[in-house]
Formats: C-alpha cells, structure tokens, sequence
C-alpha cells in the first residue's frame, strides 16, 4: 500500500500547514523531491513542535485513517535521500541535524562529568556536618552527602519532599569544606528557567536558611545568593539567539552551579549550561522529573533521570507539603494507577473530590464569586496584606486558555459578574492579575501573580514575594485577570485549595504529566472537575516526547 502524501496529512490535521511549508522550503533547498524522504522530514519538523528532539517512525499517531509508510523503507529513504545536512537517521529515529548535535553534545558532557574523579572531602567534617544540618531527615541527608560527594547531580522529587532545605544544606556543606580546604567563599550561582523560577528560588533558599543550624554569618551568606534566568547567567547574544556569551571557549567562573525547575529546561538551554561548564565546576540539577516538560523542544529532567546511573540521581519521596490523601492521589496518578486515584476522588476523604462537570458550574460561581468579592473588598480598603492572603486561598487551573472549559472564559465570567459593583474599567480594586511577560528592569516575570488595591485614591498592583512589591499598573508589562489560568502557567505555584477543570476525552492536552501537575499545586485540598472517563483518558495519556538521551546516558 502507497503511503500518504504530506497533503493527505495536512487535510487529515495530523500535519499542519507550516510543517508543510518548512518542509518545502528545505526539499528546494537539498534538492530533494522523493516523496517518502519529504514525508519523514514533514514529521520531523511536526515532532520538534510538540516537543519531541526527534521522530520515531514506528509512532503512527493513529486515528488518521491513512496509509502509514512502513518504518524499514522510511528509514531507507530518508538515509538514502538529500537531505542528508537537514535530516539524519540515528537509532532508527529521524532527528533534524541541529537537535541530534544538541542531544549528543549533552550526553558526551554528562558522560565526560560523570566519569571525573569524586571530589576530596574532609570525612570528618562532613559526617558532623550532615548530622548537624539534616538530623532525622534521612532522605534528605543521603540525598546531599550523594550531591556533596558528586560533581554533578540530579535531585528530584515532588513538591514539598525537601528539594530546596537539601540544596541549602548541600551549598553549606560545601562552603564550610572550601573554608577548610581552600580558605575561601565558594562562587556560586543559582539559576532557573524562567524569571519567576528565579525569583523563587532565590525566596525559598532564603527562608530555608533562617530554619537551618547555621552561624549567623553563613545565614547571612545563602540569604545574600541571588538567582537569574539560565538564559542571563550563560549571556544573551544579540547577534544570535541560539548562543551565548559562555561556552566552551569563555567558561563560566562559578564553582557550584545549581539550576532549579530543570523540568521546564529545554534541550537546547541544558545543552548550552554543559558546554559553559568547567569540567571542575559542581553542578547540581533539581526539579520534578513527573511534571510538565518544556514548552520547547526536549524533556531533559525526566530522561536524563530515566537513563542515568543511580549515583548521580536522588529521588526524594516524602511530601513535607500536602496532606495524606493529595499525596496518595498525586501517587496514583504519577504511576498511571487509574484504579486508585478514582477511589481516592469518590471517596470520603475532605481534601480530595470529583465534582460532575454538570454540577460545577454554580458551585464554581459561588466559590470564585466569593473569593472576588473578598478581595475587591481588601482591596478598597487598601489592605494588601489580605487580599493576597485571599488570593493563595483558591485558584481555578484549567487545561485549557480558551473554549467553554479554558481559563479566559472564566476569568470574563467572574469579572462580568462584579461589574454592578467595581464599573466596566479594566482596572478596579480587587483584580487579580497575572503577569504574561518579562520586564526584567522591574524584576517582574511571566507568572508572577498579585492583585490591584487602592491607595489613596490611587489603584496599585501589589505583587506575592518576599517583601511584597507595589507598581502602577501602567508600569506593568503584559497581563491577565487571574481568577484562573492555566496548568502551564501555575507551575512552580501553591495554593492552599485548587479546582482542576479537565478538558473532554478527546482533547489531546490533558495528559497524565498535565494532571500531576495540577494537583500538586494544592496544599490543602483539591476538587477536580471532570468524569470518571476523563480521568481514565488523562492518566492513560503519557506526553509524548521522543528523544535518544535515555539510550545514549544508559
């Protein structure tokens, strides 16, 4: 049977119009017309923009109706084909050249980190210093004498078991030994994938370290690190977007280097950090391998995790965060135990329910109805204190930005609701904003939340973190009513009740990673709107992202 053609994809939606046009584009370039050759370049393009580093041509994405090539003679063609400086065969996985170098250039790094020899340490100084910092914690102790032990390392776990205390004792642990050894501060550098990440690193190392055993001055030391975007820390280029100012020719001058959120790290940002690293230079990476990958091309964290030796990945496993009953659902649901987390949803436990989506929407009106009552009234009283606390108490996430189940709908639905009270301007006391962009001069990032108060006649935007920031809202860059938003855009977030709005069966997003994700923002209690066959096709749907790393780390 004859393959379909790129045309036949694009008009079946498998394929869209611009992986049609880019594979035109590089066929007139190569030289090349062969029409299976094309059609593995056209999937290619299509796999690097659902996130994937490469196509595996065995994954027919079904449903389709057409005729699917078959994989020995696609991998021929496309070997056999011009191609040849755009798309290569690996493994028997099609990879546009650009992201195969970028995967290799990784793992040859890792690889290269992993066989260094260890570190010297002074045993004695550690031993008292791992009992002193850590005490009972025994998961998080074993997990920072790996990292102190280790010149690169991978610590990962859900949210609350303790990422950021074990960081913040591993960065003490390792500046008393440079103290010992070397005589000198270690230079440090703490960094994520996005500006609000950062930012949050940086508040959380602060906290940690006002509950740790340290001397005044060390406290004063880890409260003083700061935090920027990986893309600052290796150097913007003007000139070119897809490199930095460091790399392997100008090296970066820390000591320790410690990314956070490494999940939403993509391909080519892990890939850059490695080659800017020298070979001497710690670097320990942490984040949630289960949650949402990078919107960008790769899922590093979660392969490099899956593919590499145990002794240089941690996992840490006990929730300091939420309740029994949110850990054991966000349990289920990581392992794919349907079964389970439907047992938990209908059962009697308080902090965990399904709610019909037939039932949900005046329960919804009520519940958001109230929280934005009580915050435009904080807010007309100038008081910013409680109207964020008002604001952490609840947070609608949804699959969705957009349609019947997405986040603007119901942001316009409850600011529709208010408008008898607060008028039709777009700014009034009491909304909740999200930011949707960088202003990197103000220190405000995409995800940053916070709400709208009055101030002397005045309205300002007061920002969460510590301490709270205070703008004129014509200084802000880009932003969104935040009674709800998306999944995405809650990463790194809590709060102390979340409501999941699940997207239908059929929608592709709604994945078993999407849905972890959602309930584990929660600290007290979650509601998850949807059915029971909702939650089956969710927790039954991986995303999807094909890579080489975990066959080329294993």
């Amino acid at each position: 049977m004859t393959a379909a053609s790129i045309e036949d994809f694009v008009a079946a939606e498998v394929l869209s119009p611009g992986d049609a046009t880019i594979t035109a584009r590089l066929a007139h370039l190569a030289g090349e017309s062969e029409p299976l050759a094309l059609l593995g370049l056209a999937f290619t393009v299509r796999a690097v923009r659902h996130g994937s580093t490469c196509f595996d041509p065995l994954d027919d994405p079904g449903e389709h109706g057409l005729p699917w090539p078959d994989p020995t003679a696609w991998r021929a063609a496309v070997s056999a084909s011009r191609l040849g400086r755009v798309l290569t065969v690996e493994h028997g996985l099609f990879y546009l050249d650009r992201y195969r170098e970028l995967e290799v250039a990784l793992c040859e790094d890792l690889t290269r980190r992993a066989a260094l020899e260890a570190p010297a340490l002074d045993e004695e100084r550690l031993a008292t210093d791992l009992d002193t910092l850590f005490g009972d914690r025994a998961d998080q102790r074993a997990a920072a004498e790996r990292a102190a032990r280790t010149g690169t390392v991978v610590i990962t776990g859900g949210p609350g078991t303790g990422k950021t205390t074990t960081v913040a004792g591993v960065l003490t642990l390792l500046q008393r030994q440079s103290d010992v050894t070397h005589g000198r501060s270690l230079r440090i550098a703490l960094a994520a994938p996005t500006g609000k990440a950062a930012a949050r690193m940086r508040e959380a190392v602060a906290v940690t370290a006002r509950r740790l055993s340290l001397t005044e001055s060390e406290r004063a030391w880890l409260t003083s690190l700061s935090a920027s975007t990986l893309h600052r820390l290796l150097g913007w280029r003007s000139d070119n977007r897809t490199r930095f100012r460091h790399d392997r020719v100008r090296r970066l001058p820390h000591d320790v280097v410690v990314v956070d959120e490494t999940s939403m790290a993509s391909l080519e940002l892990v890939a850059r950090l490695l080659e800017a690293l020298r070979p001497e230079t710690r670097l320990i990476l942490v984040g949630d391998a289960d949650q949402l990958a990078s919107v960008e091309a790769g899922a590093v964290l979660h392969d490099v995790v899956e593919g590499w030796s145990e002794r240089h990945v941690v996992r840490l496993t006990h929730s300091h965060r939420f309740g029994a009953g949110i850990g054991r659902l966000a349990a289920a649901v990581r392992v794919g135990d349907a079964d389970t987390a439907l047992e938990l949803l209908t059962g009697d436990d308080p902090t965990i329910a399904l709610v019909d989506p037939t039932d949900a929407t005046t329960s919804l009106d009520r519940t958001l109805g109230s929280l934005a009552a009580d915050l435009v009234e904080s807010a007309e009283r100038g008081d910013a204190e409680t109207a964020l606390t008002h604001l952490a108490r609840h947070r609608l996430l949804c699959a969705h930005r957009d349609g019947p189940y997405g986040a603007s709908t119901w942001n316009d639905r409850i600011t529709a609701a208010l408008r008898d009270r607060v008028g039709h301007a777009r700014w009034y006391p009491g909304r909740p904003v999200l930011v949707t962009h960088n202003d990197a001069g103000l220190g405000v990032f995409n995800g940053d939340s916070g709400v709208t108060v009055l101030r002397d006649g005045e309205l300002s935007v007061v920002l969460e973190g510590t301490p709270a920031r205070e703008l004129a809202p014509s200084r802000l860059p880009q932003v969104q009513t935040g009674y709800a938003m998306t999944i995405h855009r809650s990463q790194g977030s809590e709060f102390a009740h979340v409501t999941v709005m699940l997207a239908d069966t059929e929608s592709r997003i709604m994945t078993r990673e999407l849905l972890y994700t959602a309930i584990t923002r929660a600290i007290d209690s979650v509601t998850v709107v949807g059915t029971v066959e909702d939650i089956r096709a969710a927790i039954g749907r991986r995303v999807a992202r094909s890579s080489g790393i975990v066959e080329r780390l294993a």
